[in-house]
């Protein structure tokens, strides 16, 4: 069953993701190491570049931004939600700028199952890194709880298009596979 979950807008920010540019005040590494996961034998472990990756989105020139972040991280792994939303807030406050500030409070809305929150900070991460394949498999994961497969299957093969190592939603988009689909 499907709910009227308003997806379309931000699927349409996931369908672009692959073409479209980001922000231009992006480190080039970022591009290289995009560049090195996207191929099939990266000359490194997928999983080293991915964590590079994590690591240049969760930076920043600001170090109590980036101690935030990490404290509302930490909080989230614990389960301290509660203490976790502020930081968050906070931060997409201060720094507007920052994918990654919106991604963990998307993040964090998903798990509160606060979807069209979270779909709407997922819109802003995109916006500010299209790349963020986190982002657009969170918003796969989002689809799927409330029914709609398709965009969920589309999502996830975009991630997969820009970090192909993803083994977990290539294991999902097998599930996901029409034929593997039963009616009850």
């Amino acid at each position: 069953m499907t709910s009227a979950l308003p997806v379309d807008p931000v699927f349409q920010l996931v369908l672009d993701a692959p073409r479209a540019r980001p922000s231009a005040s992006l480190p080039t590494r970022l591009t290289h190491l995009f560049r090195e996961l996207a191929s099939p034998d990266p000359g490194r472990p997928a999983e080293e570049i991915e964590d590079l990756i994590w690591a240049l989105w969760a930076s920043h020139e600001d170090r109590v931004a980036e101690e935030t972040l990490a404290a509302a991280v930490d909080a989230m792994a614990a389960g301290e939600l509660a203490k976790a939303k502020p930081l968050l807030d906070h931060l997409v406050g201060a720094h507007a700028d920052w994918a990654e500030a919106w991604n963990k409070r998307a993040t964090l809305a998903f798990i509160e199952q606060r979807d069209v929150e979270s779909l709407n900070d997922i819109a802003e991460t995109l916006r500010l890194e299209p790349r963020h394949f986190g982002a657009i498999s969170g918003f796969g994961d989002i689809c799927l709880r409330h029914g709609h497969l398709n965009e969920a299957r589309a999502a996830f093969q975009i991630a997969l298009s820009i970090n192909p190592h993803m083994d977990e939603l290539r294991e999902m988009l097998r599930n996901l596979s029409p034929r593997n689909l039963m009616l009850h």
